[in-house]
């Protein structure tokens, strides 16, 4: 048993509760594609709080916390505070809770956006709007499963390393180590775009594999180089403003960091 759980958990089965926040909830969805073993995984843990299975209310104590979407208003950052006070464990799944995602899009002019979006005033019902941010911006996040969406398998993985421990470390180069493994051949010599110069690894490059070039979901890799990125991808004839546009998709709350920084 993990010691980042209570030590009643050692005496019950452990209580997660899942939460979603500005997403499409389809990584939680994808959750249910585990089909078989879903039944498997559930008896494992008392589903203590889940949002697209039933309206109970959160229990006021649980063990881990899943955490599905962007920070995009007070009252999400205050939910996902009060979800660190009570789980051992917290996990992040998806793009939108661990970069920031696609909602992350809006962070560097959120007025404009809410302007161009609800005109001069967004409506009461929306509440006190932040700039979109990854779920690790407001609180500390002891775990993470990305890409858009999840791996239900991989988050299989993660929730057992968080329940009964795990010395697995987490991917931190680039995805193209990955992708020339699968043997399939590089995008850049087709003449097509590919994020995977910068993408974190982790993912089995997957989409190179089925024939699609890499869109970033992972989020930056803490080893890549952007600039040196920039530089290959113009180097091939393509165009820099558009690899900078693509990388904005996933990764813009990372790029508005950065460029802030300097």
């Amino acid at each position: 048993m993990s010691e980042n759980l209570s030590p009643t958990a050692e005496r019950r089965a452990p209580r997660v509760v899942v939460i979603g926040l500005a997403s499409c909830f389809g990584c939680q969805i994808n959750i249910t594609n585990i089909e078989r073993h879903l039944m498997d995984v559930l008896g494992q843990i008392d589903l203590g709080y889940w949002q697209l299975t039933s309206s109970v209310p959160m229990p006021d104590e649980f063990d881990v916390a899943v955490i599905e979407g962007a920070v995009t208003t007070e009252e999400a950052a205050e939910t996902v505070r009060r979800a660190r006070e009570r789980a051992g464990s917290v996990i992040a799944i998806g793009s939108c809770a661990v970069t920031g995602g696609i909602p992350g899009m809006a962070s560097g002019d959120l007025a404009g956006h809410v302007e161009a979006v609800y005109g001069d005033a967004a409506p009461d019902a929306c509440g006190d709007l932040l700039a979109p941010r990854p779920v690790s911006d407001v609180i500390d996040v002891d775990a993470e499963v990305r890409c858009c969406p999840i791996d239900p398998f991989e988050f299989v993985r993660v929730l057992d390393g968080v329940l009964y421990g795990s010395n697995r470390l987490p991917a931190t180069s680039a995805l193209c180590g990955e992708c020339s493994r699968n043997e399939k051949g590089c995008f850049y010599k087709q003449g097509v775009m590919c994020l995977g110069l910068v993408t974190r690894a982790g993912c089995g490059a997957k989409c190179p594999a089925l024939g699609r070039p890499c869109n970033g979901c992972a989020g930056l890799s803490p080893d890549s180089n952007v600039e040196a990125a920039r530089y290959v991808v113009g180097k091939r004839g393509l165009e820099v403003a558009h690899f900078n546009d693509a990388l904005e998709m996933f990764n813009a709350v990372a790029i508005n960091a950065a460029q802030g920084e300097e």
